[in-house]
Protein backbone atom coordinates (compact mmCIF):
# COMPACT_ATOMS: atom_id res chain seq x y z
CA UNK A 1 0.00 0.00 0.00
CA UNK A 2 1.31 3.45 -0.72
CA UNK A 3 0.31 6.23 2.00
CA UNK A 4 -0.02 9.80 0.38
CA UNK A 5 0.04 11.93 3.48
CA UNK A 6 -2.81 14.03 4.27
CA UNK A 7 -1.81 16.98 6.15
CA UNK A 8 -4.48 19.33 4.86
CA UNK A 9 -2.40 20.82 1.67
CA UNK A 10 -2.20 18.81 -0.92
CA UNK A 11 -3.36 17.54 -4.61
CA UNK A 12 -4.06 14.34 -2.99
CA UNK A 13 -7.16 13.14 -5.30
CA UNK A 14 -4.89 13.49 -8.66
CA UNK A 15 -1.88 11.66 -6.68
CA UNK A 16 -4.17 8.79 -5.57
CA UNK A 17 -5.88 8.57 -8.83
CA UNK A 18 -2.60 8.38 -10.95
CA UNK A 19 -1.16 5.57 -8.59
CA UNK A 20 -4.27 3.33 -9.01
CA UNK A 21 -3.97 4.02 -12.34
CA UNK A 22 -0.28 2.58 -12.50
CA UNK A 23 -1.54 -0.35 -10.44
CA UNK A 24 -1.41 0.34 -7.06
CA UNK A 25 -3.26 0.51 -3.74
CA UNK A 26 -2.97 4.00 -2.36
CA UNK A 27 -4.65 5.53 0.45
CA UNK A 28 -5.28 9.27 1.67
CA UNK A 29 -4.06 9.24 5.37
CA UNK A 30 -3.11 11.48 8.37
CA UNK A 31 -2.65 8.38 10.37
CA UNK A 32 0.89 7.58 11.65
CA UNK A 33 0.48 4.16 12.20
CA UNK A 34 -1.02 3.29 8.42
CA UNK A 35 2.04 5.62 7.10
CA UNK A 36 4.60 3.98 8.64
CA UNK A 37 3.66 0.79 7.80
CA UNK A 38 3.31 1.45 4.15
CA UNK A 39 5.05 0.10 1.52
CA UNK A 40 5.87 3.83 -0.10
CA UNK A 41 5.00 7.05 0.92
CA UNK A 42 4.12 10.23 -0.87
CA UNK A 43 4.09 13.56 0.80
CA UNK A 44 2.48 16.21 -1.78
CA UNK A 45 1.74 19.52 -1.49
CA UNK A 46 0.07 23.04 -2.43
CA UNK A 47 0.36 26.59 -1.20
CA UNK A 48 2.64 28.26 1.02
CA UNK A 49 5.81 26.36 3.06
CA UNK A 50 5.26 28.24 6.88
CA UNK A 51 1.52 27.03 6.56
CA UNK A 52 2.27 23.36 5.44
CA UNK A 53 4.61 23.28 8.15
CA UNK A 54 3.11 24.72 10.51
CA UNK A 55 -0.14 21.83 9.74
CA UNK A 56 2.60 18.78 9.87
CA UNK A 57 4.04 20.03 13.02
CA UNK A 58 0.25 20.60 14.68
CA UNK A 59 -0.79 17.10 13.77
CA UNK A 60 2.57 15.96 14.40
CA UNK A 61 2.95 14.58 11.18
CA UNK A 62 6.43 16.29 10.80
CA UNK A 63 7.77 13.60 13.25
CA UNK A 64 5.67 10.63 10.99
CA UNK A 65 7.73 11.95 7.68
CA UNK A 66 10.97 11.95 9.32
CA UNK A 67 10.58 8.25 10.94
CA UNK A 68 9.57 7.04 7.46
CA UNK A 69 12.26 7.92 6.11
CA UNK A 70 14.35 6.87 8.68
CA UNK A 71 13.16 2.79 7.66
CA UNK A 72 14.78 3.52 4.42
CA UNK A 73 11.08 2.60 2.82
CA UNK A 74 10.72 4.95 -0.56
CA UNK A 75 9.18 8.51 0.40
CA UNK A 76 8.54 10.87 -1.99
CA UNK A 77 7.94 14.60 -2.06
CA UNK A 78 5.57 16.48 -5.02
CA UNK A 79 6.10 20.12 -5.38
CA UNK A 80 5.51 21.85 -2.31
CA UNK A 81 6.51 18.67 -0.69
CA UNK A 82 9.40 18.12 -2.16
CA UNK A 83 10.42 21.94 -0.64
CA UNK A 84 9.51 21.04 2.74
CA UNK A 85 12.32 17.65 2.41
CA UNK A 86 14.76 20.63 3.10
CA UNK A 87 16.29 22.44 5.53
CA UNK A 88 14.37 25.89 5.52
CA UNK A 89 13.00 28.32 3.45
CA UNK A 90 12.79 32.40 2.59
CA UNK A 91 8.73 32.47 1.57
CA UNK A 92 6.88 34.76 3.39
CA UNK A 93 9.70 34.76 5.96
CA UNK A 94 12.14 32.31 7.72
CA UNK A 95 10.71 28.68 7.98
CA UNK A 96 12.13 25.75 8.78
CA UNK A 97 11.71 22.55 7.25
CA UNK A 98 11.82 18.93 7.54
CA UNK A 99 15.56 19.03 7.24
CA UNK A 100 15.52 15.41 5.64
CA UNK A 101 17.97 16.90 2.81
CA UNK A 102 20.41 19.76 3.47
CA UNK A 103 19.29 23.09 1.48
CA UNK A 104 16.71 26.29 1.06
CA UNK A 105 13.84 27.10 -0.82
CA UNK A 106 13.94 30.79 -2.10
CA UNK A 107 12.07 32.59 -4.19
CA UNK A 108 12.56 33.73 -8.04
CA UNK A 109 14.53 36.69 -8.46
CA UNK A 110 14.84 38.54 -11.91
CA UNK A 111 12.63 40.52 -14.59
CA UNK A 112 10.63 37.40 -15.72
CA UNK A 113 6.83 35.86 -14.84
CA UNK A 114 7.05 34.49 -11.65
CA UNK A 115 5.44 31.95 -10.96
CA UNK A 116 6.79 29.42 -13.12
CA UNK A 117 4.20 27.86 -14.69
CA UNK A 118 4.28 25.89 -17.94
CA UNK A 119 5.64 22.92 -19.62
CA UNK A 120 9.79 22.37 -18.94
CA UNK A 121 12.38 20.15 -20.56
CA UNK A 122 14.30 17.80 -17.62
CA UNK A 123 18.15 17.12 -17.94
CA UNK A 124 19.20 13.75 -16.30
CA UNK A 125 22.15 14.77 -14.48
CA UNK A 126 22.93 11.62 -12.47
CA UNK A 127 22.31 8.28 -12.81
CA UNK A 128 19.27 7.18 -10.71
CA UNK A 129 16.41 4.27 -10.35
CA UNK A 130 14.26 6.92 -11.08
CA UNK A 131 15.51 7.11 -14.85
CA UNK A 132 15.98 3.70 -15.75
CA UNK A 133 14.79 2.99 -19.47
CA UNK A 134 13.72 6.81 -20.26
CA UNK A 135 14.86 9.71 -21.49
CA UNK A 136 14.11 13.29 -20.64
CA UNK A 137 11.54 14.93 -21.66
CA UNK A 138 8.77 17.43 -20.85
CA UNK A 139 6.78 18.20 -17.43
CA UNK A 140 4.46 20.49 -16.13
CA UNK A 141 5.83 23.02 -13.32
CA UNK A 142 3.42 25.73 -11.34
CA UNK A 143 5.93 27.64 -8.65
CA UNK A 144 7.56 30.88 -7.78
CA UNK A 145 10.07 29.66 -5.18
CA UNK A 146 12.68 26.94 -5.86
CA UNK A 147 15.50 24.80 -4.09
CA UNK A 148 18.87 25.65 -3.77
CA UNK A 149 20.78 22.16 -2.93
CA UNK A 150 23.85 22.30 -0.47
CA UNK A 151 24.96 18.84 -1.68
CA UNK A 152 25.37 18.81 -5.69
CA UNK A 153 24.81 14.70 -5.33
CA UNK A 154 21.16 15.28 -4.13
CA UNK A 155 20.35 16.77 -7.37
CA UNK A 156 19.45 14.44 -9.85
CA UNK A 157 17.66 16.65 -12.42
CA UNK A 158 17.09 20.18 -13.44
CA UNK A 159 15.37 22.32 -16.16
CA UNK A 160 16.10 25.49 -16.82
CA UNK A 161 13.78 28.38 -16.51
CA UNK A 162 16.26 31.56 -16.97
CA UNK A 163 18.80 29.70 -14.17
CA UNK A 164 19.46 26.31 -13.56
CA UNK A 165 16.62 25.18 -11.79
CA UNK A 166 15.86 21.84 -9.40
CA UNK A 167 13.86 19.62 -10.72
CA UNK A 168 14.46 15.89 -9.15
CA UNK A 169 16.64 15.47 -5.78
CA UNK A 170 17.53 12.00 -4.15
CA UNK A 171 18.96 10.62 -1.47
CA UNK A 172 18.97 6.54 -1.09
CA UNK A 173 15.37 6.03 -0.91
CA UNK A 174 14.38 9.85 -0.75
CA UNK A 175 13.01 11.48 -3.38
CA UNK A 176 11.65 14.70 -4.59
CA UNK A 177 10.07 16.03 -7.49
CA UNK A 178 9.46 20.11 -8.40
CA UNK A 179 6.39 19.36 -10.86
CA UNK A 180 3.84 17.41 -10.59
CA UNK A 181 4.17 13.76 -12.27
CA UNK A 182 0.87 13.33 -12.53
CA UNK A 183 0.09 16.03 -14.60
CA UNK A 184 3.35 15.83 -16.38
CA UNK A 185 2.18 13.07 -19.36
CA UNK A 186 3.54 10.26 -20.44
CA UNK A 187 7.05 11.11 -18.84
CA UNK A 188 5.83 12.16 -15.31
CA UNK A 189 3.76 8.94 -14.78
CA UNK A 190 6.12 7.31 -15.91
CA UNK A 191 9.20 8.61 -13.32
CA UNK A 192 5.73 8.08 -10.53
CA UNK A 193 5.96 4.47 -11.81
CA UNK A 194 9.53 3.89 -11.37
CA UNK A 195 9.29 5.33 -7.59
CA UNK A 196 6.53 3.12 -7.25
CA UNK A 197 8.74 0.05 -8.43
CA UNK A 198 10.63 0.98 -5.65
CA UNK A 199 8.46 0.36 -3.39
CA UNK A 200 7.48 -3.30 -4.29
CA UNK A 201 11.53 -3.42 -3.50
CA UNK A 202 11.09 -2.89 -0.49
CA UNK A 203 8.61 -4.57 0.48
CA UNK A 204 10.57 -8.02 -0.96
CA UNK A 205 12.94 -6.70 1.22
CA UNK A 206 10.53 -7.37 4.40
CA UNK A 207 9.31 -10.27 3.04
CA UNK A 208 12.82 -11.73 3.31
Amino acid sequence: MIAIIDYGMGNLHSVSKAIEKLGYEAAVTADPDAILQADGAVLPGVGAFGDAMANLRRTGLDETVRAYAATGKPLLGICLGMQLLFAESEEHGRHQGLSLLPGRVVRFEGAYKVPHMGWNELTFLQDSPLFQGLTPGYVYFVHSYHVLPERQEDLLAATDYHQRVTAIVGRGSLFGMQFHPEKSGQLGMALLARFLELTRSSARRQAI
